[in-house]
């Protein structure tokens, strides 16, 4: 069981609190913010970036973080990576993240029920056939 909901809730409660609402959004606008950060993914991607990493330096991701500074390291991927306190995580899975921050906030702002709306379309998408549409990149 998903709670999308909730995080949407928190996400946009987030960006209202920061100022990101002040002025109303259009539909537009957001998809234009969801290219951007899935643009930004593909960058990290051509610039041979990890996942993830973390900006000692900003916008250095060759200057490793001095090791005072780990926290908690838990599993990513098929290796351990370490979180650093204060430090801003970067890499194509974040921006890829970011992404979904967009689209939870809009959904919150919205109150479309994630969890239920994710869960039928999933449902949904069980019941069609292997490469359906034959659309070729």
């Amino acid at each position: 069981m998903t709670h999308l909901n909730e995080l949407a809730k928190d996400i946009h409660r987030n960006a209202v609190d920061h100022g990101w609402w002040d002025e109303e959004r259009t539909f537009g606008d957001i998809v234009a913010l969801c290219h951007s950060e899935l643009s930004e993914a593909l960058e990290e991607y051509r610039a041979g970036r990890p996942l993830l990493w973390f900006a000692c330096n900003e916008g250095d991701p060759g200057h490793p973080c001095d090791p005072a500074d780990e926290t908690d390291c838990f599993r990513f991927g098929h290796e351990a990576e370490c979180q650093y306190r204060d430090k801003k995580p970067e890499g194509i899975a974040i921006e890829m993240i970011d992404c979904l921050i967009r689209i939870l906030d809009w959904c919150g702002r919205h109150d479309i029920d994630v969890d239920t709306l994710l869960a039928m379309k999933h449902e949904y998408n069980k019941t069609r056939p292997y490469k359906h549409g034959g659309k070729q990149l």
